[in-house]
């Protein structure tokens, strides 16, 4: 199966060095390029893309209302949103988590992560930049000013078993070491994991992420 990818970027050069890294891969094809994020919502739709690689600070329409406006549209829900950003943690970044981003990527990253990185988005199975992004999570949650859209009521719809298993997406694991962890099948791990993120509303891992630490499930200290 193909990977279909598309590009968006306000930088032509940059969109032409990103289409030379993921057409060299076998299963992976750029199907359409956007200069803002209003062309990034149109190109999506018409190559129904499976994930957007979408830089954030463009002219016009920008990558988070994009983000917002892809990932909100039924006919799109395939579609992943990969963020691009010039430094692993910028101020954007969460923002694009809520928006709906499943993730975030360094503009120097190399071919091979690059490509990587798509399929592992396109899969949904885990968070990109593990580290940096639970760091950054847990300084925007923990800093002065910061909004919790989510209530621990909202939990009540868990079970025992997915509120664990969710604490272990929170913080890292992939669904092999869940499995490991908690004695089970990885398919059982992937279909707690996908009872949870359908329990509440969660587009992918990233947004089952921002919910566990705005419900308090999960605490920056926890890390």
């Amino acid at each position: 199966m193909t990977i279909k990818v598309v590009l968006a970027d306000d930088q032509a050069l940059v969109r032409a060095g990103f289409r030379a890294l993921i057409d060299s891969a076998p299963d992976l094809r750029v199907v359409g390029e956007a200069g803002d994020g209003r062309q990034a919502v149109l190109e999506a739709r018409r190559a129904g893309a499976d994930v957007v690689l979408m830089d954030i600070r463009m002219p016009g329409m920008d990558g988070l209302a994009a983000t917002r406006e892809i990932t909100g549209d039924t006919a799109l829900s395939q579609a992943k949103v990969l963020v691009l950003t010039t430094f692993e943690i910028d101020e954007y970044v969460f923002a694009a988590l809520r928006a709906g981003a499943s993730g975030f990527l360094g503009k120097g990253v190399e071919a091979a992560e690059l490509q990587e990185a798509i399929r592992v988005i396109h899969r949904g199975e885990a968070l990109l930049s593990r580290a940096a992004t639970k760091s950054l999570i847990a300084r925007c949650l923990a800093g002065p000013g910061a909004k919790v859209e989510r209530t621990p009521d909202e939990l009540g719809l868990l079970t025992e078993r997915e509120r664990q298993v969710m604490v272990m997406v929170a913080v890292g694991l992939t669904n092999d070491e869940i499995a490991g962890e908690l004695g089970i099948s990885r398919t059982t791990a992937k279909t707690h994991i996908n009872r949870t993120m359908l329990k509440l509303g969660a587009h992918d891992r990233a947004q089952l992420v921002i919910i566990a630490y705005e419900t308090g499930l999960v605490r920056p200290r926890s890390l």
